[in-house]
Formats: structure tokens, sequence, C-alpha cells
């Protein structure tokens, strides 16, 4: 249904048979990668309910893949739009489309090979490192052929700590609510595990665990479902930049009183410092190079379309830049409404079809369906030395669910498999005085996230100068 959805819009574009051919082969990788990740990632989401019997396996997955949708659909595309800055896009597209087609299936490649890898030995894995590391190895290599600036390594080290940090508010939050709701909460069936088919939870906790794993589906599908958004994103500006460079959605006429009025907004501006008066005055400059490239951005030439694109990036991402320095002055009724300039100017560039959005939670629904069983169980039951009970898969996804609702709410990109896992290590460990973990299985855990963005990093890289050996021999 999905395909033939594009079909018709591919259609309309001069891409021969050949080309063709490659774009649904990264958009089926695509749909692979997520189905993978719904081994992973998803499966992490429904862990808790399914284990603690609160409700069935598929009916689980449903309920899950509902969320996650409205997740992705209703927040937006923040994280999916920070992945893109990690690939040398504004160099990619001045090149052959198949250097483009060898970058995006080196990525997609080395990230499905290590989620495969570490699915099938049951370890909770990060899709997001996987992917993140995939797409920094696959632009060294192409940095090494073609120049350019490379990874945006403040990025970066900005979703690298974001990655770094969230495990650890894991394991600490859940800890300390742990110990919270052993104090105050004296009541022997929440801390209760469940034994047999037909031990299930009383309807209260029943509803708080449905509550949970409804939040963290959600906040997963905001956060993680995005990064499948962002590849498919990457795919089309790879394939078809003159398209989706920028959201055919919003009229010329809208994006010019856009420009317009912020440029209205920062004149009438005057600042008391000689430092913000120079920011100011950049920031004028930039919007009218954006207006001068909007009247080129609908001629033939791609890199025309693209520098329009970069412009306004360029101008949206200053004035963010400009309204959270605390420096500059600002009276708040500006900073409001530069501030809604920046929301206004990002609908241009940051956006993604209907289409996409249902490519990638069909796709998220599918592998969790298929995949569950090896994560689920090795949260449920390996973490710990006793088996997870209600209480600690309720205090885990809150924490979880808290976790990513921040990060989406950050534009940072963060592992729902990390801050679950470290979750239900914090909770279990909350739960006695002595130490109540599985400590092998620990090592196990820790050892695959310590390994996957080296492994990543060096297999796409390796992936990427093989493809490209091959495509000039």
């Amino acid at each position: 249904m999905i395909s033939a959805t594009i079909i018709p819009v591919i259609g309309n574009i001069a891409l021969s048979g050949g080309f063709l051919a490659v774009f649904f082969l990264c958009y089926l990788a695509v749909m692979g990668f997520e189905f993978v990740n719904g081994f992973h990632d998803t499966a992490n989401a429904v862990a808790t309910v399914i284990y603690t019997k609160t409700l069935k396996p598929y009916l689980a997955i449903i309920w899950s893949g509902i969320w996650n949708f409205l997740g992705v659909l209703i927040v937006g595309t923040a994280v999916a739009m920070t992945l893109l800055k990690l690939v040398p896009l504004d160099v990619l597209i001045t090149l052959p489309l198949q250097v483009g087609a060898c970058l995006v299936i080196a990525i997609l490649l080395a990230s499905i090979i290590w989620n495969l890898g570490t699915w099938y030995f049951g370890i909770p894995l990060s899709s997001t490192h996987t992917l993140i590391g995939a797409m920094i190895g696959a632009s060294l290599s192409f940095t090494y052929f073609y120049g350019g600036p490379g990874v945006d390594w403040s990025k970066a080290t900005e979703i690298g700590l974001s990655l770094l940090i969230s495990p650890i508010i894991g394991f600490g939050g859940s800890y300390f609510l742990m110990l919270i709701e052993r104090k105050f909460i004296h009541s022997d069936r929440f801390f209760h595990v469940p034994e047999g088919e037909g031990d299930k939870p009383p309807t209260p906790i029943r509803i708080l665990l449905v509550c949970t794993c409804t939040l963290v589906s959600f906040f997963h599908g905001s956060n993680d479902g995005q990064k499948g958004v962002g590849l498919l994103m990457l795919i089309l500006i790879v394939f078809l930049p003159a398209t989706f460079a920028f959201n055919p959605k919003i009229s010329d006429d809208q994006t010019g009183k856009w420009l317009n009025s912020t440029e209205q907004i920062l004149t009438q501006i005057k600042p008391a410092d000689t430092a913000t008066q120079d920011k100011i005055s950049k920031l004028v400059t930039n919007i009218d190079k954006a207006k001068t490239e909007e009247g080129n951005k609908e001629s033939a030439k791609t890199t025309d379309k693209f520098k329009f694109r970069k412009s306004v990036q360029k101008v949206a991402g200053d004035l963010k830049k400009l309204t959270d320095d605390k420096k500059s002055g600002l009276q708040p009724q500006v900073k409001d409404q530069l501030k809604a300039s920046v929301k206004n100017l990002q609908k241009i560039t940051d956006f993604a079809p209907i289409w996409v959005i249902l490519t990638i939670s069909l796709s998220l629904g599918l592998g969790t369906m298929i995949g569950w069983k090896r994560i689920v169980v090795t949260i449920g039951e390996k973490i710990g030395k006793e088996h997870l009970n209600y209480a600690q898969g309720a205090t885990a996804e809150i924490v979880a669910a808290a976790t990513i609702g921040l990060s989406t709410g950050f534009g940072l990109p963060v592992s729902t498999t990390h801050v679950l896992s470290s979750g239900v290590a914090g909770a279990m460990q909350g739960s006695k005085g002595t130490s109540n973990l599985n400590y092998q299985t620990i090592k196990n855990i820790i050892m695959a996230w310590v390994l996957t963005l080296p492994v990543a990093i060096a297999l796409s890289f390796l992936l990427f100068m093989l493809f490209h050996l091959l495509l000039y021999i």
C-alpha cells in the first residue's frame, strides 16, 4: 500500500529504471532496519506488560504500535532532522547519484548486521547507537574520498552525551523511585513476581502497567521512530533532492511572508551591546540572501534548490542561538516572536510526508510481532537474580518515558533500550538492600553497548569503501 503511494511521486521524477530499482532497494532496506529495530527497541516498550501478563503479546504489540505511530505523527521531526546533520548532504547532492546510494546502503547494511547479531543472542542493544555509529563511519569514508566538512562533530558530541547520560538517569531514577515506593507503598501484591499462566495482576496494577507501556510507546515513537523517518528522508533527499529539499506544502508566498516578518522584527530591535547588534545584522543579511535564493529555487539546478534550504536552516539556527543567548537583552515579547519565526522557518525544511511515518510505524510493529520474545525474556528474567515484579516494571517504564520525552523535547536521539534496560537494573537494585543484579547478563549488555559505536563505525566505513570501489571498477 505504501509503495503504491510513492510510485506516483517517483513517476514524476526523471529516475531511470536502474536508479529506480536502487531507490526501492534502499527503501526496503530502511524498512528492514526498522523491522529489526522492532526486535530491540519496541520490544522493550512491551516487555513489562507481556512479562507480567497484563496484556497478551499480540494485543500489547498492536496497542504499542498505535501509540508509536501517534508519537511520530504528533511530536514532529526534530530528532529526524538532527540525525540528517550527521551526514555531509551539502557535498553529497553535488555528486553522482550512485555515490549517495553507496552511502545510504553502507549505513543501512552496517546497522542491520549488528542489530541482527545482538538480537540473536537476546542482548538488549541500542539501535540508536548502531545507526549513529554507521552514519559517522560512512560519512568519514565519504569524506576520505570527496573531502568537504565531513561529520558535524559538534552535533555528534551533543548526541553522544545524551546517549551516555540517559542510561545513568535511567538507572539512578529507577533506583531512587523504587526506594521511595518500598518506603511508602505497603502492598505485597504490588511487589509480587508473577508465577504461572493464570497469575495476573489485579485491575489497578494492570491499569498502571498499561499506562506506563502506553507512555513508553508514545515517547519511543516520538524519539526512536523518528530515526527511521530521518533515514527515509535521507534517501529521498539523496535520490530526489529537487523534490524533497523543502516542504512542498508551504507556498512561496507563505515562505516570503515568514522571511519578511522575521526581518521586520529584527530591524526594530535596538540592542545595547555591539555583539548582539552584529548578530542581528548578520541575520538580516542572511535573510536577504535567503529571499534572493528563494527566487532561484524553481530553477532546474538541484544546487540552487539546496542553497535555499541551507540558507533557511542557517537563519533558523542563528535565530535560535540569539533567543537562547541570555546576554542578548531581548525583551520577552520579542523573544517569543523570534521563537515563533524559528518554528515557522523550520517547517520549510524539517518535514516528513505521512506515508514516510506510516512506513516506519508499520515496519516497527511487524518487527516487534515477530522478534519480541528474546528481548522480553532478557528484560524480564535475566537482568536481575529474580524475575521482574509489577513494581519494578512500572518504575522502569515511568523513568524511561520521562527520560525519552525530555530528550525528544530537546531534539536529541536517545536509546529506549539503554534507558529501559538500565531502568530495570536500577529498579531491581533498589528492591533490596543487597545486590539483586545478574552480573553476567549486565556484563554482556555493557560489552555490547561499548562495542556498538566502534563496530558500527568500522563496518559502515569499510562497506562504503567496498561499494565505492565496486562502483568504479
